[in-house]
């Protein structure tokens, strides 16, 4: 006879993990968001061979734009230092006992060098200038 525990749908859905979870969610993600980003490519090439369409510009104009723009930089930028930190935790076993830590520092990392790149492409764009 099955004694489980008996959890409710909303209560289910509540995330429940620690900072590993976060980066794993946040790790997958970001590798749907370079997927979006290179289909949309692929997508407007198509169209341009293909039906030589205003469609294409409409897509590229989209992909182009500085918010689009800070997005992707987020997914490629954040995916890939993730993945740096995954392969030094697989080629160097030793260092799983500081997973924490290299997850902070991947954070200490990542944070000025999305945040400056990304502050003054925004400050571009809010004055006009992009």
């Amino acid at each position: 006879m099955y004694q489980g525990r008996h959890v409710g749908f909303l209560e289910g859905l509540r995330y429940q993990g620690k900072t590993h979870m976060l980066a794993w969610v946040l790790h997958r993600i970001t590798g749907l968001g370079i997927l979006v980003l290179v289909g949309t490519h692929v997508i407007a090439a198509f169209f341009l061979n293909a039906i030589g369409d205003n469609l294409s510009t409409t897509i590229t104009t989209v992909y182009e734009s500085t918010p689009f723009q800070i997005l992707v930089y987020f997914c490629v930028l954040y995916h890939a230092l993730n993945g740096l930190r995954l392969i030094v935790e697989d080629f160097w076993p030793p260092l799983l006992r500081y997973h924490h830590q290299l997850l902070w520092f991947q954070w200490l990392v990542f944070v000025p060098v999305f945040g400056l790149p990304a502050f003054l492409m925004l400050m571009g764009y809010l004055s006009g200038a992009a």
